[in-house]
């Protein structure tokens, strides 16, 4: 984590309500409070986001952003075009999170801008358990951009 970086902001695109207990759940339990984390259930929620739209005209950017490949409204491949169209967003690490292993997702993801394809295991526990070595890795290890 950058040492400018007090309190990393994740934002979390996920549709699966469990899914998105427990990434958010692995988060907090490697961070606990040290970390604001967000999350939306669609593609267009996120870019809203993003792009700071409607609801989310005052939100802050995050620092980095996970995100599920298949979504309601908008898919993750369709964000991170989008993100790679603005350069404000283009700085914003992305981590794909999907249960697809196809390597046309993974490999698509990379394309447009991926920083990390993970494919989601496939109990809730190991999806616990995964999620807490990404969030040490993305939180902990690497040095994340400061927001535009």
């Amino acid at each position: 984590m950058t040492p400018q970086t007090l309190r990393p902001r994740v934002l979390l695109a996920e549709d699966n309500v469990d899914h998105a207990f427990f990434t958010e759940r692995a988060f907090r339990d490697v961070h606990g409070d040290g970390l604001d984390m967000q999350t939306v259930v669609d593609g267009e929620q996120l870019l809203d986001y993003l792009h700071r739209r409607g609801e989310y005209a005052d939100a802050p950017r995050p620092n980095l952003v996970v995100l599920d490949l298949r979504m309601p409204k908008k898919g993750g491949l369709e964000v991170l075009i989008d993100m790679a169209e603005h350069e404000e967003l283009r700085a914003i690490p992305v981590v794909v999170l999907s249960s697809s292993d196809r390597p046309e997702d993974i490999n698509g993801s990379y394309a447009l801008g991926a920083n990390s394809y993970v494919t989601k295991p496939a109990s809730l526990t190991g999806l616990r358990e995964g999620v807490a070595q990404l969030a040490r890795y993305w939180i902990d290890v690497a040095s994340l951009p400061q927001p535009a």
